[in-house]
């Protein structure tokens, strides 16, 4: 019998991504011609492609969860361009008339809506990764929805109020904190590190990790979230790292697999919050005890990419 609170945070998780997708759709659904194809932050990508990125990637989740043969098609094409089947979906879906791409877009969203909420709550679905659950993979397409909406919003220079649904894009990217070393060919710290973020609400606290823990982020969960998927410069942030560990990691956190890319520069991300010149944040601590490593279990890995937007 499924746990009653497992089953709760997966439908609040189904809630959520609902609800972030509605808020990007109402962003776009009354763009000109011109607006669509503004350019964003990711070079080469304008809000078409950002928006066609969303879709080709919410096709590749509907088709793991409701047709395992065609998505292995799907995996099979990509691996014939691993270095540019994300850009190629964009590409291809960037290039039909705005109404015939959001429309596709909405309706793949809603069938894959209705494909999460009916998947069983234990069942592991083939993904680029490792397989996940049906409610992390909710909170994977919540993360690009919400960060490639935040590419779209820079390029409109439009100022987005952050939600409560941000504690799903920050507990990836605490959780695949050994990922962004591994990626980097890097060796993981040893144990947890403590994660406190300050609420969208700026009351409430998001926190992770031993309370006692030497290494320490602390920050405005807006800001983390920015970090993680690599939407803003870590110096144009507001977060601080306690111990030498957890300074390293917020130069290289990520909260979406593949590889990182350039980031953004310093300066692009100053409307985020008041930031901290550089060098300033890391508040020396005693280092890191000794200890077992944790071991990032499968259903917590990083979503699939977060396109050029991500990276560069």
């Amino acid at each position: 019998m499924p746990d009653p609170s497992a089953v709760d945070d997966a439908v609040a998780v189904l809630t959520d991504l609902r609800e972030e997708g509605r808020e990007l759709d109402a962003l776009v659904e009354g763009l000109s011609a011109p607006d669509w194809a503004r350019p964003t932050p990711a070079p080469g990508w304008t809000v078409a492609h950002q928006i066609a990125h969303l879709h080709w990637t919410d096709r590749a989740s509907l088709l793991s969860l409701t047709d395992p043969t065609g998505f292995g098609r799907m995996v099979e094409e990509a691996l014939k361009a691993p270095d540019s089947f994300v850009d190629d979906g964009a590409r291809e879906g960037a290039q039909l008339p705005p109404a015939a791409l959001l429309t596709r877009w909405r309706d793949t969203r809603d069938a894959l809506g209705q494909a999460l909420a009916a998947a069983p709550p234990d069942t592991r679905f083939p993904w680029y990764g490792p397989p996940m659950k049906a409610a992390s993979m909710a909170s994977a397409r919540l993360m690009e929805t919400w960060a490639h909406g935040q590419d779209v919003a820079d390029a409109l220079g439009v100022h987005r109020t952050p939600t409560a649904r941000l504690r799903h894009v920050a507990r990836i990217g605490v959780r695949a904190r050994d990922y962004a070393y591994a990626v980097r060919g890097l060796p993981a710290p040893d144990g947890e590190f403590r994660v406190e973020l300050t609420a969208p609400d700026g009351v409430g606290v998001w926190a992770y990790g031993p309370p006692q823990a030497p290494q320490r982020v602390t920050g405005p969960a807006l800001h983390f979230c920015l970090l993680a998927t690599r939407r803003a410069h870590r110096t144009d942030l507001d977060l601080t790292a306690t111990g030498p560990d957890a300074d390293r990691w917020l130069d290289i956190a990520q909260a979406f697999a593949g590889p990182a890319g350039e980031g953004r520069a310093p300066g692009a991300g100053r409307d985020h919050g008041a930031g901290r010149a550089p060098g300033m944040g890391h508040v020396p601590g005693t280092g890191h005890e000794p200890g077992a490593a944790r071991e990032q279990e499968a259903e917590h890995a990083p979503g699939l990419g977060g396109g050029p937007g991500a990276g560069r």
